[in-house]
């Protein structure tokens, strides 16, 4: 019986977020990598990336969403272009998705300062339903179907990103393939994304980055803000400062805070979390947690450069 509700909780939270409109998995570190929905921000040169992430989502009740994400890139200067794999799993009650895609993404030079970079990624979006965990008081009940279920369907997106000295402004479009299939078909939905940052790294002491976002799903649109500190430690070598911890706070008109953290193991290392409050809800006692870790390999030509981290 206590499966079954877990079951009835999943879906309740299927619904949720539905209604709310988060961003496509409601992890809230996509300020640090947005590979996931965006697949032209993959092209950054210096370094192979690699970043994954935890989310326990509105912890202390029971199905409740748990995320993990893997993302790993490298861009080759002399074809302009990035190529990158991404892995999603989304457990919540009794039903597991998954979301493995390839991604791709060619950089233009605009100017000295300015890129633009389109991106593509394909894969396949599943979603099963665990219904062997059933542990119904009747066993023989016929209103329960003990046929495990499993949906699939091929996915797809697009994106481009222009990028500048001091600003980045992006646009993608996700599951494009749920656009000929209702929602309830397999629990997915297209998404559009639109962002812009601003970022300064030129201080001695911290970095410093705002940006805002418009997540749109069918009628609904949530909008985000969020602003970021970065601090630094002289170092009086001409590689620059060594960057050391970060704070921010994101706000989201779904009425939900986050704070935000990180901090630099090592020149190529960072380690960071997130926490997220909902504000006027009834799942206000019940905060979601974030986990990430960052791993880049220097380029040969790189090496010796100490390349800001990116954000």
């Amino acid at each position: 019986m206590k499966k079954i509700l877990l079951l009835s909780v999943g879906l309740l939270f299927l619904t949720i977020q539905s209604v709310f409109a988060q961003t496509e998995l409601g992890m809230t570190s996509h300020w640090y990598n947005r590979a996931n929905y965006n697949p032209a921000s993959i092209a950054r040169a210096g370094f192979i990336y690699f970043f994954s992430n935890y989310r326990n989502q509105w912890t202390g009740i029971d199905g409740a969403p748990e995320i993990y994400n893997l993302n790993a890139s490298g861009f080759y200067e002399e074809y302009h272009s990035a190529f990158g794999i991404s892995m999603l799993r989304d457990d919540i009650g009794l039903t597991t998705a998954l979301n493995p895609t390839l991604q791709y993404a060619y950089q233009l030079k605009l100017d000295r300062d300015l890129f633009l970079s389109l991106g593509l990624a394909v894969g396949v979006y599943t979603r099963s339903v665990n219904t062997s965990a059933y542990e119904a008081v009747i066993i023989d009940d016929p209103a329960l179907d003990y046929t495990s279920e499993r949906y699939s369907s091929p996915d797809a997106s697009l994106g481009f990103e222009l990028q500048a000295e001091y600003f980045i402004v992006g646009a993608s479009t996700t599951h494009l393939f749920a656009l000929w299939k209702s929602d309830d078909e397999l629990l997915i939905s297209n998404h559009r994304y639109f962002y812009a940052y601003y970022k300064n790294t030129e201080k001695e002491a911290y970095n410093l980055t705002a940006g805002i976002q418009l997540s749109n799903r069918s009628n609904l649109t949530v909008v985000e803000g969020t602003g970021i500190i970065r601090f630094k430690r002289p170092t009086g070598l001409v590689k620059g400062p060594t960057e050391l911890f970060d704070l921010g706070a994101t706000y989201r008109t779904s009425n939900e805070l986050t704070l935000l953290c990180g901090i630099n193991i090592s020149r190529n290392i960072r380690i960071g979390y997130t926490y997220d409050f909902n504000l006027g809800s009834e799942l206000k006692s019940n905060p979601s947690h974030e986990f990430l870790i960052e791993y880049r390999i220097p380029l040969r030509r790189y090496r010796n450069t100490d390349f800001i981290w990116y954000n």
